[in-house]
């Protein structure tokens, strides 16, 4: 049974998981499992399916209990949750601003104000059937956002997305932490898309495989043994540019931008 422990103030860890065991009808899906989450630091889980990313992700919110190991969450932990998807029924007629305030918390300000924070302040009316999955998971990150988190777990959120739409994400996510102070625990299945926007990796295969900085564990062999046939054949870049792109992948010339190229190309799509 999971034991759960409350941290002292004094503690700066956010959260902390030790020895996490967990097993379901007699098969392993953990063994001693054990990471924290520090304020401001972004950590991303990675790992292949079926590795017990999920279960340790339920474990550390509470929803699932281990079968050995405990946590400690500091106390009176505020944590946000944006799920790798939700379902919205064609038949219900659910704004955005209606889903950010179910239940009835927040001003229509209070709504606006978040989705701009996550550039997609032009959605506050629309339909939640109508918008695009890079869309969906802007709001949901809004939604989150709205409860004031010291932590945010965030399962998969650029699923879906292509790699514009994950580096801009990716974008929002590290501005949020340096905005709102809080640790970031991210899930994801791609360790390269997330190097910039993390500063810890943990490589999980039902027990921890290995950690440490994105450059460090790229390298490490547990990782290979994982992932190198994954990414045999393909080509990494690091893109750095001058410029930015808006939810949909438009060019948008930033207050930093010094390439005529850019400006020009935007001046051809205003004329158009």
């Amino acid at each position: 049974m999971l034991e759960t422990h409350q941290q002292s103030g004094e503690n700066r860890a956010l959260l902390v998981a030790d020895s996490i065991g967990y097993k379901i009808r007699g098969k392993t899906i953990l063994t001693d499992v054990s990471l924290q989450v520090q304020k401001k630091e972004i950590i991303t889980l990675i790992g292949p399916n079926g590795a017990g990313k999920t279960s340790l992700i339920r474990i550390l919110l509470g929803l699932s209990h281990a079968s050995s190991g405990k946590v400690e969450r500091k106390q009176n932990l505020r944590i946000g949750y944006v799920p790798q998807r939700i379902q919205v029924p064609d038949v219900m007629p659910l704004r955005v601003c209606d889903f950010l305030n179910v239940a009835g918390k927040y001003d229509i300000a209070q709504c606006q104000q978040i989705l701009d924070e996550v550039n997609c302040g032009s959605l506050l009316y629309s339909p939640m059937q109508g918008i695009s999955g890079g869309e969906m998971q802007r709001v949901l990150l809004a939604r989150a956002l709205l409860k004031k988190p010291e932590l945010l777990v965030l399962d998969e959120p650029a699923s879906g997305m292509d790699v514009i739409g994950q580096q801009a994400l990716y974008e929002t996510i590290r501005n949020i932490r340096d905005k709102h102070d809080c640790g970031i625990l991210m899930v994801s299945h791609d360790l390269h898309l997330v190097m910039a926007a993390t500063d810890r990796v943990i490589c999980l295969n039902t027990h921890i495989c290995c950690t440490g900085h994105p450059d460090d564990v790229s390298e490490h062999p547990e990782y290979l043994k994982l992932f190198g046939d994954a990414i045999d054949g393909l080509a990494l870049y690091s893109h750095h540019h001058d410029h930015e792109h808006d939810i949909h992948g438009n060019i948008v010339a930033s207050e930093h931008c010094n390439s005529c190229e850019h400006n020009e190309h935007k001046e051809s799509q205003d004329k158009s």
